[in-house]
């Protein structure tokens, strides 16, 4: 039966397509991308030596010499598609540095090519593959060729199965897919020579995996053309994953949302094609040979690994310099400022967690220098850490009822001593020590658990309200202070006034304290949260006062007894602009009935200061910082007696 030449025409086809798939989807951004082009053009080659061979067999006068090279690049190609596919597989992993450490298993690994090339050398003269002296026919050795290439296979499936982890379902179904279509065709043509199958099932597993994992559109920004968020979370789980060393330059453009309000959104993307072709080209001119990506939000990242990390700081110093220049745009000169920040990994960033945690908000939590950070000097490894499980912190302090209450005394400058605390939550993990309020309470709001911290606060001041110690003091009420996701809970009325009655606690020995950011939420549920509390008697007092957005209609709407002056009031209260300020902003609380407490005081001028004019509280270091219940127990007792 004549060898029928239609699915190698098709397998062409098939692979041309691919080809030209693989440069307008710009599949070649990454190392897997160029490998998988190295493959469609190895197919290819053995599928054009194949249509060769098949003519040249057809034609009688065909010279034997051109025969005999069209099978043998065809067998030499075929055999090259199983270390390429191993190669391939091996870029998804990025197992290169252990391999390269590893001198066992790269013998192992060239082993059967060094074998296979011996082989091809000596056909000629021994005709062991095959022979076309007298038509073509196979050499007693031919099914060396198929042991070799099943052995490539074998690594294939140790490397998958070993890294399945780095992988998803349908990364592993595509894979597997890929290694039946292959062995099938190979199979059956080596049973039945004539029917020429193994070529096009080739083809067709290249389709699977450029349809199921090769998929650029998935892995590369429209915008900027550099790999997006999703690649580098990829990548980066399989750096650590794979203990691998890199270095990465987190960069990101700390004023990109102001400068994009500014410039209008079509003129914000042409700027962040601008950036990525400065860090492109940078990149490229320094020989960094960095992975380079586009997250989000004015964010990019460089990684480095192997000799490019030699080429990490002239690549950051270059970079900082070119985008501290003005740009102009839409007629406005625009200028940067780009936080850059270099990390090593895993030694300042010991896990993935921990990476993307501190590359999220770096910008907004240190002051822009215009120089090149490292993360080694901006947090130690235990903020790092910290700030990366705080989760499991809070979910451990949740278990352990770690959580404790301090009380800051504020102090009653008409009646000459302290009438009330402010209720304060402190954190002390047995791994970590004290734990900072502000980002534990960040955190809580993210994953939900302010609420069952907010209801232990309000219930460890309840049981204190309702102790004979706290009645011997003679203090007015206890101040408790409410999120923005508490206020925002429809609960949250049923949680505060359920523990009250529990305890036995009059409304107006609580006075609930929300911040101007939570005022500035005109959410129907907060105004329904606050009326129901203010109808049982509560009251409320306005934390941090100029420091948040709300406007003073706002504030006016509120049922707001006190009015809390932020510590960034007392800190400039030399300068004469800020005390006139005060002054007019004194007055127009008092003229509202509203009492007004000053945060923050530290020294006497202060106190002084403050109290000419007519404020009514004082709270600050100057009298004491926050202190656990017994402590504040024994002040309010020794102090108010003096």
């Amino acid at each position: 039966m004549e060898k029928n030449l239609g699915l190698d025409i098709a397998a062409l086809i098939l692979l041309g397509v691919l080809f030209i798939s693989c440069i307008l989807r710009k599949m070649t951004n990454d190392l897997s991308g160029r490998i998988f082009l190295v493959l469609i053009l190895v197919v290819a080659a053995s599928t054009v030596f194949d249509v060769m061979s098949v003519l040249l067999e057809r034609n009688p006068a065909a010279d034997a010499h051109m025969l005999y090279i069209a099978h043998l690049g065809y067998f030499v190609t075929r055999f090259l598609t199983a270390p390429a596919y191993l190669v391939f597989f091996i870029s998804l992993i990025d197992i290169w540095h252990k391999l390269k450490k590893n001198i066992f298993f790269q013998i192992i690994m060239i082993a059967p090519s060094l074998v296979m090339l011996a082989v091809f050398i000596m056909n000629h003269a021994t005709g062991l593959v095959f022979s076309v002296e007298n038509g073509y026919t196979r050499g007693p050795w031919f099914s060396l060729l198929y042991i070799n290439v099943m052995i490539y296979v074998v690594f294939d499936v140790i490397c998958v199965v070993q890294y399945r982890s780095l992988f998803s379902f349908g990364d592993i179904a595509a894979m597997a897919a890929v290694m039946l279509f292959a062995l099938g065709g190979m199979l059956t043509q080596l049973l039945v020579p004539n029917v020429l199958i193994e070529m096009f099932c080739s083809s067709v597993s290249l389709l699977i995996l450029s349809i199921f994992m090769q998929r650029p559109e998935d892995y590369v920004d429209s915008v900027t053309r550099l790999m997006k968020h999703s690649a580098y979370a990829r990548d980066m789980k399989r750096t650590y994953y794979n203990d691998k060393h890199v270095v990465v330059i987190m960069l990101n453009i700390g004023n990109y949302d102001s400068v994009k309000a500014m410039i209008g959104f079509d003129a914000a993307m042409d700027l962040l094609k601008k950036v990525a072709g400065k860090i492109h080209d940078t990149n490229k001119r320094l020989h960094g040979h960095a992975a380079l990506y586009y997250l989000d939000n004015g964010r990019f990242r460089l990684v480095f690994a192997g000799k490019g990390i030699e080429r990490v700081e002239d690549v950051a110093e270059s970079l900082n310099r070119q985008l501290k220049k003005p740009m102009n745009f839409n007629g406005f000169d625009i200028t940067l400022a780009p936080y850059e920040v270099i990390a090593r990994c895993p030694e300042d960033m010991v896990d993935f967690k921990m990476l993307m945690s501190f590359g999220a908000d770096f910008h907004k939590k240190n002051y822009y220098t215009g120089s090149v950070m490292r993360a080694s000097d901006i947090y130690s490894k235990n903020q790092l850490d910290i700030q990366t499980n705080m989760d499991a912190i809070i979910e451990r302090a949740l278990e352990n009822d770690s959580f404790q209450v301090y009380y800051q005394p504020i102090y009653s400058i008409t009646q000459g001593r302290f009438i009330s605390a402010e209720a304060l939550i402190r954190l002390f993990d047995s791994e970590h020590g004290y734990i900072s309020p502000e980002p534990m309470i960040t955190a809580a709001e993210k994953s939900g658990a302010i609420h069952k911290i907010g209801a232990i606060v309000f219930e460890k001041v309840c049981q204190f309200i309702a102790s004979d110690d706290f009645k011997k003091l003679g203090l007015d009420y206890i101040e408790v202070n409410l999120s923005v996701a508490q206020i925002m809970n429809s609960d949250l009325p049923d949680v505060i006034l359920s523990t009250m009655k529990e305890y036995g606690v009059s409304p107006d020995k609580i006075n609930l304290e929300i911040t101007e950011t939570a005022a500035a939420y005109a959410q129907d549920v907060m105004t329904e949260n606050l009326d129901k509390l203010t109808k049982a008697g509560l009251s409320f007092s306005l934390d941090d006062y100029g420091t948040g957005y709300s406007n003073m209609k706002r504030v006016i709407q509120l049922p707001l007894k006190i009015i809390k002056l932020d510590k960034s009031f007392v800190d400039e209260n030399n300068n004469p602009k800020m005390w006139i300020f005060l002054e007019n902003t004194v007055k127009m609380l008092k003229a509202m009935k509203m009492e007004i407490v000053v945060e923050g005081v530290e020294t006497q001028e202060m106190l002084d200061a403050f109290s000419d004019l007519k404020c009514d509280f004082i709270q600050g270091y100057f009298f004491s910082k926050p202190i656990p219940k017994n402590d504040f127990v024994a002040f309010i007792a020794d102090a108010n007696k003096a």
